[in-house]
């Protein structure tokens, strides 16, 4: 993995700030319209580290949301079991 400039680490904070407002359902992904968007820029402009970068944050971000998720279902299994006792 290649270290970040000051530069390169600004972007990525704001660009994983702007993943964390998009929205995320069932059908349409706002992430999976970004990644395919990025997806399309670089095969315009290949090996730019803007794409690069944007493509970790986007992964990172699924991952997060993924692991809210699971634990959230956790969380509220855990407080059926409890009510039910």
């Amino acid at each position: 993995m290649v270290d970040d400039t000051q530069e390169e680490k600004h972007f990525r904070e704001r660009y994983a700030g702007e993943l964390k407002k998009k929205k995320q359902d069932d059908r349409d992904s706002e992430l999976e319209i970004e990644r395919n968007e990025v997806k399309q820029q670089g095969m315009k402009t290949p090996g730019r580290r803007g794409e690069q970068i944007k493509h970790e944050e986007i992964d990172k971000e699924i991952i997060r949301r993924h692991t809210l998720r699971r634990e959230q279902k956790k969380t509220d299994d855990d407080n059926n079991s409890k009510t039910k006792v």
